[in-house]
């Protein structure tokens, strides 16, 4: 690395990035390492090696904001394969069961997942990340031990049947954070009586940030290579426009990067928001203390461009 590039600020912001099947969410982040020339990238949703589609990256400063960005609502498209089962509940696993098809109709399976709408507990497949006893799912399962996966809540929005094709039905899925489509698969095939399995998953959308909008691997390596990645990056705040925004003077916002609150308008009701200067520049995100009645420094970001 030379004189300059030593000096030549870090990027900071969000990139959609267009997932291609067959990379691990922690490939692209490599790649995203590379192209923008900082260690400080991580994603905020992992997506399986399988899955397509959007996958959420945050860049330098940005990567403070990656836990509001996962936790905001998924759309994917998925197919899902009736009549077996499988041991990571994906094609990629083994075929544990099979069972007949040809009875299945699409009103049955509309039936089977509508129990699956709303507050729903859920399994967490066997082959995961998901820690257990310190180590992950996965690495258990492909060892042959017993591994006990835990049931979480986790809601789902909406889940439409697009079309049946027998044996495979493609759906779409509408859920909140830690919502696993291989479980939901494979749970409405035993809903339906049979086994099933996911074979092809994409995200559609990560909160405000759609496939429509999203970016090849190769589109951002080339624009790495112009020169010109900054016009791939979306300023961080614009993950965040869901909390409130309020605009503090410069005295202010000095007060906040030193550490110290604001004060808030009376009968304030949002727990979280978003600071900014009269010029537009991003200062903190800011947590509302009731007992004071002021606005807290919850994260302050360094200033220039986001």
């Amino acid at each position: 690395m030379g004189e300059k590039d030593r000096h030549t600020p870090a990027p900071s912001g969000i990139l959609n990035v267009n997932k291609p099947q067959g990379m691990t969410s922690h490939d692209v982040v490599n790649a995203v390492r590379k192209f923008a020339g900082t260690r400080q990238v991580g994603h905020a949703g992992t997506l399986d090696p399988l899955a397509t589609g959007v996958l959420v990256v945050c860049v330098g400063q940005a990567t403070r904001i990656s836990e509001y960005l996962m936790a905001s609502r998924k759309v994917y498209r998925a197919k899902v394969r009736f009549g077996a089962a499988t041991s990571t509940y994906d094609s990629e696993g083994e075929i544990t069961a099979t069972f007949p098809t040809q009875h299945l109709t699409p009103d049955m399976l509309r039936e089977a997942l509508a129990r699956f709408v709303g507050a729903i507990q859920q399994r967490v497949p066997p082959y995961s990340a998901v820690k257990q006893d310190g180590q992950p799912l996965y690495r258990r399962a492909r060892r042959g031990e017993p591994v006990e996966p835990p049931v979480r809540e986790v809601q789902v929005y909406r889940a439409e049947l697009l079309e049946w094709e027998l044996p495979v039905a493609t759906v779409e899925v509408e859920c909140g954070p830690g919502t696993y489509i291989r479980s939901l698969a494979h749970d409405w095939g035993q809903a339906a009586g049979c086994g099933a399995h996911l074979t092809s998953l994409m995200r559609l959308a990560s909160g405000r940030f759609t496939l429509e909008e999203a970016v090849s691997l190769e589109r951002l390596r080339e624009a790495s290579a112009d020169g010109c990645l900054q016009r791939h990056l979306i300023p961080m705040d614009e993950g965040l426009l869901d909390m409130k925004a309020i605009i503090v003077t410069e005295e202010q916002a000095l007060a906040l990067r030193q550490g110290q609150p604001v004060p808030a308008s009376a009968g304030e009701t949002s727990q979280l928001a978003r600071a900014y200067t009269l010029e537009g520049d991003f200062v903190a995100i800011l947590r509302y203390n009731t007992p004071s009645g002021r606005w807290l420094p919850h994260k302050v970001f360094a200033g220039g461009d986001m």
